[in-house]
């Protein structure tokens, strides 16, 4: 009998919503930070929380493991990388290991009552890229998927699952997703090929450039995430 994987408990901030909640968001941070930095920080940009009256927003943490662009040094990635570059191969042994205990989360909150279709997943950079293939491979019937200064490598898995479930006649998540043209970490046009390569697999896809935008959160595009948001898990009116 093949060995079970153990579950893997994260460590996770949230922020409740102020009435019943009938949705969630689960919000990856970048590479080397933590669910907890990544609330502080977009509660710094926006003034508040990111805070719904109905939803509740999950920031859970990455594990400590060995990260190669480190040279091995141990740090909190969902995943481990041969470079950060975009023709580079993808590690999918830690992807899809990562994947499935992310899946634990999504299973909390389907246990709590939550339906899938009223579920958004989304992160920052790595984060980002963790959810295209958490969103589009693995819970491609989660009601949308957003990417903050991310990107996926030229020849990603993610590109063939999309295809072969929009030519299946199944559905896929809507996606959003925001670059800053002056990112000098993830080149713009990085973000920008990801975002034509899935539209033209079929997928529904928005992305939105913010001149000037380094390799960080604006207001500009937390706003436009939060009505976002609310126009994929709108209130239902049972709180």
């Amino acid at each position: 009998m093949a060995a079970t994987r153990p579950v893997r408990k994260f460590r996770m901030c949230a922020v409740s919503p102020s009435g019943k909640q009938s949705a969630s968001v689960l919000f990856l941070h970048g590479s080397g930070d933590t669910g907890r930095g990544l609330r502080a920080w977009v509660k710094d940009v926006l003034g508040r929380d990111l805070a719904f009256s109905h939803i509740r927003v999950l920031y859970p943490t990455a594990p400590s493991r060995p990260y190669t662009p480190m040279r091995g040094a141990l740090s909190n990635v969902w995943f481990d990388r041969h470079k950060v570059y975009q023709d580079c191969p993808e590690h999918l042994e830690s992807i899809d290991d990562m994947c499935a205990s992310l899946g634990s989360v999504i299973q909390d909150e389907l246990n709590a009552g939550i339906p899938k279709h009223r579920i958004v997943i989304g992160g920052f950079s790595m984060g980002g890229a963790m959810s295209f293939h958490l969103a589009c491979r693995q819970h491609p019937d989660v009601a949308g998927v957003f990417v903050l200064s991310s990107f996926l490598n030229k020849d990603s898995v993610v590109y063939q699952a999309v295809e072969e479930r929009l030519q299946a006649g199944r559905s896929l998540p809507e996606l959003l997703q925001c670059h800053g043209t002056s990112d000098d970490l993830v080149p713009h046009q990085w973000g920008e090929q990801t975002s034509a390569l899935l539209r033209r697999a079929g997928m529904n896809a928005s992305f939105h450039s913010f001149p000037g935008l380094h390799h960080e959160l604006c207001l500009a595009e937390m706003e436009l995430l939060k009505s976002w948001i609310l126009s994929r898990l709108p209130d239902t009116g049972s709180s």
